[in-house]
């Protein structure tokens, strides 16, 4: 580790340094995130961008005393390395090692734990709000992209802020990113304030015509921030966030620390709530990642010297089997639209948006939204494919119940990252869509056991007329023969794949280790059927009916939470069908908060790997199992 770095224990001897070396120190910091993500994998980009900011923040402020709330949290590293983890910090993303979000459990600078964009301001006031309420007097700062100013709920506090006049800081880093570059009017707004052409030579001429006044010409240019809140007062009288109540400082060159320490010591003394615009660099500090900011805003292990990422798999992503079905689907159905939320290219999405730019629709970190405007569209006659990754989706919750499934409209929804979801930690596992999608009216709900199986329910899912979620996991497909032609999926039809005396069905990506387990279970004695189950919603009575005997067994295995998902649905459909003599028993997952770790070794801590599936069902026979 670097020496100045190896010194740094605590925000706390940031005190001492000098500005020289705080631009060392921001170097080291730099470096140490390109090597640790180098290995590890990581979010990069934005990271690298906010390296000065951090320090400046630490500089000024007292953490954990006065609380620092990062918007999404995936800019976060810098902060980790300055608050006692610089040591850790080599087990990013690792099991059992330092989570790449804030994480209260791990640190007591850690003041809130995030993982969705949006939410920081929110729990801001409100821990402001908390603190006058109870007279004392640290202060809290929340930084938020300028990507997640696109979420509804950033501008509701923000609403609220300008009312309750609580004193809050808001550090608003501007680097025309999110994800993929940022859209909509406000990232044209921020454009204008950052690039600020007519502003900008406003107070240069006024700076010109200073000089010229003898005696008083350099004192007042001295009060330079003065002189810059008259300018944008006289000449922005409707600035908004001036509007909605806020002080506005900005904009600030978010990597020079002299500005930055300036306008937080000055954001300091303010009564009220103040905004801060720091405009900076995605990647500053990597060349690879400044020329292309999404490509490492979550980044596979790389090598150093070109950016090249070590990749040695070259099966193809189910992201993107899904985006170039989608895409074969729109040049046959002029009527298909795909919307994406602040996600083109995570979502696959990207090779549509370049050959039908106008029919992808990027509305920004704007979950419900997205599901509201899909519905708008599908009544006006087209067919909406909505991609988001399953943690998102369960945001638009109301939105999908109220606005999709009341009035029974055909969307199809492709839910990204379903299960077990590696490295992000808990706020990222894709494990409840299941529950949360099936007991609505009208939903159908889907998954895949291959690519192949894949293609063909997104060619299926709009005959169904009903709307359809679709779930596939992250990461590399199977690998498996493709059909020439998308198929017909019989709605509610599960695939019987081996015979048995008694019956394993699985959903989606636990079919292949069930067959599996059942393979090596044979030899032990025990005789499975095992059928890919296609839906957790319709189900096929059939299929369940003919295993459903009198003293037989069912078991049922899923990658999410049992309680209340596909396996609860099978129970609730034998019970009602009045099939009580039999045993049965749920394979899944606890209802408890994820550790950070990768698929396999997850899989493995909740025994639902073949070596688990084998063990859960051998005790679960020896045992007698449950009638």
């Amino acid at each position: 580790m670097p020496a100045l770095l190896e010194s740094i224990t605590s925000p706390q001897d940031l005190k001492g340094l000098s500005t020289r070396g705080m631009g060392q120190l921001a170097k080291e910091i730099r470096q140490q995130i390109i090597d640790t993500v180098s290995r590890t994998g990581g979010h990069l980009s934005p990271n690298l961008g906010v390296v000065e900011m951090t320090l400046a923040l630490h500089y000024v402020f007292d953490s954990p005393k006065d609380k620092i709330i990062w918007d999404v949290g995936h800019q976060c590293y810098a902060h980790k390395i300055l608050t006692g983890r610089s040591r850790e910090f080599s087990g990013l993303r690792q099991m059992d090692g330092v989570c790449g979000y804030p994480v209260r459990e791990e640190s007591e600078h850690d003041a809130y734990n995030t993982g969705h964009a949006s939410t920081a301001l929110s729990a801001a006031l409100g821990l402001a709000a908390a603190r006058d309420r109870k007279g004392m007097d640290h202060h809290i700062i929340a930084v938020v992209g300028d990507g997640g100013l696109t979420g509804g709920i950033a501008w509701e506090a923000l609403n609220q802020s300008g009312h309750l006049r609580q004193r809050l800081i808001i550090v608003l880093n501007y680097n025309e990113m999110s994800i993929s570059p940022n859209v909509g009017g406000l990232s044209r707004y921020l454009t204008y304030l950052v690039s600020g052409q007519y502003y900008l030579r406003m107070k240069d001429h006024a700076k010109t015509f200073l000089k010229a006044i003898p005696l008083i010409g350099w004192p007042m240019i001295k009060v330079g921030r003065a002189l810059e809140e008259a300018i944008k007062k006289t000449f922005f009288p409707g600035l908004l966030f001036e509007e909605l109540g806020l002080r506005y400082i900005g904009p600030v060159q978010g990597h020079s620390l002299p500005s930055l320490i300036e306008v937080f010591e000055e954001a300091k003394g303010y009564d009220g709530p103040v905004l801060i615009l720091c405009v900076t660099k995605k990647g500053k500090g990597f060349g690879p990642a400044q020329d292309n900011p999404s490509k490492f805003h979550s980044a596979s292990p790389f090598e150093k010297s070109s950016g090249r990422v070590l990749q040695t798999d070259k099966r193809p992503t189910y992201s993107s089997v899904f985006g170039e079905t989608v895409l074969d689907m729109a040049d046959e159905d002029e009527r298909l639209v795909a919307i994406t939320a602040a996600m083109p290219d995570g979502t696959g999405l990207g090779p549509f948006g370049k050959k039908y730019p106008d029919r992808l629709f990027d509305v920004g970190i704007a979950e419900q939204h997205a599901v509201v405007f899909a519905t708008g569209l599908a009544l006006g006659g087209y067919k909406p494919v909505v991609a988001i990754y399953s943690t998102f989706l369960q945001r638009a919750y109301d939105q999908l119940y109220h606005d999709v499934c009341l009035m029974d409209v055909p969307i199809l929804f492709a839910l990204d990252r379903a299960g077990i979801v590696p490295d992000d930690g808990p706020t990222h596992q894709g494990i409840n869509d299941i529950v949360y999608l099936r007991h609505l009216p009208n939903m159908i709900v889907m998954a895949p056991k291959d690519e192949n199986e894949l293609r063909h329910m997104l060619h299926s899912a709009f005959s169904y007329g009903h709307p359809v979620a679709v779930r596939f996991p992250k990461g590399k497909v199977p690998g498996v023969p493709m059909d020439e032609a998308r198929k017909m999926i019989p709605l509610g039809k599960a695939e019987l794949l081996r015979e048995g005396k008694d019956l394993l069905v699985a959903f989606g990506n636990m079919v292949r280790p069930a067959l599996e387990a059942a393979e090596a279970l044979e030899k032990k004695g025990i005789s499975l059927a095992v059928a890919n189950a296609r839906f957790a919603k319709p189900l096929d009575g059939d299929l369940f009916r003919e295993y459903a005997r009198p003293g037989g067994t069912i078991l049922t295995a899923e990658e999410g939470v049992i309680d209340g998902g596909f396996g609860s649905a099978v129970r609730e459909y034998l019970d009602g069908e009045g099939f009580f003599d039999l045993r049965f028993k749920r394979l899944g997952l606890p209802v408890e908060i994820y550790p950070v770790g990768k698929v396999e070794q997850i899989k493995a801590r909740y025994r639902l790997d073949v070596p688990g599936l084998i063990a859960q069902i051998e005790e679960f026979y020896r045992g007698g199992g449950k009638p």
